[in-house]
């Protein structure tokens, strides 16, 4: 089943946990803060009200700064978890869901070392990123881009195939992509320094 197919299907609680979990993963190039969205993982256990932990969390991030360069990988790791909906209904966290895993493959096609430095015009549309989503575009996707592709069919088939119980598993899932995004960073960063 492809990632569309699945985001379609989801119920409240797998979308709130794939948009969380694309968050999760993408804010580690932000902050450092490994439990900043702890607190909205154990609103998604209980089913209780996320909103101040979310208002908690986007603060944590502070302000975009117009002078800082922030680039554009940043800008979606930013924008993830500023366009997360304060109350959980269903078509909210439908469009969220699914606009964090277009920003996530996004982001990781940016970051992907085997895609050139310069790409060439129209390679990183966000139609790219959409046929990525489809069952036939996986296999023509970057590396890092197919992890994360997989990352986030694991979530959503974890929360669908087990509800709660799933959730410490998706925690685990995003810990790991968390990781995998800051050796790519970091690996970036000694190559241009």
């Amino acid at each position: 089943m492809s990632l569309e197919d699945l985001i379609a299907q989801a119920d409240a609680r797998g979308l709130a946990a794939s948009g969380l979990a694309c968050s999760d993963r993408c804010v580690s190039l932000l902050v450092d803060d490994d439990e900043l969205l702890r607190p909205l993982w154990a609103h998604l256990v209980d089913d209780s009200d996320w909103s101040e932990s979310l208002q908690k969390a986007c603060a944590a991030l502070g302000p975009a700064d117009p002078g800082s360069g922030e680039d554009e990988a940043a800008g979606l790791a930013r924008g993830m978890l500023l366009s997360a909906p304060a109350e959980r209904t269903g078509e909210a966290l439908r469009e969220w869901a699914d606009a964090c895993s277009l920003a996530s493959l996004r982001l990781h096609r940016l970051l992907d070392p085997a895609d050139p430095a310069e790409p060439s015009e129209g390679a990183l549309t966000a139609g790219s990123d959409e046929a990525v989503r489809a069952a036939d575009g996986a296999e023509d996707a970057p590396p890092l881009v197919a992890a994360e592709l997989g990352r986030q069919i694991v979530v959503l088939q974890l929360l669908a195939e087990h509800g709660p119980q799933g959730l410490r598993r998706a925690v685990d899932v995003s810990g790991e992509g968390r990781r995998v995004l800051r050796a790519v960073v970091s690996r970036r960063a000694r190559g241009r320094g």
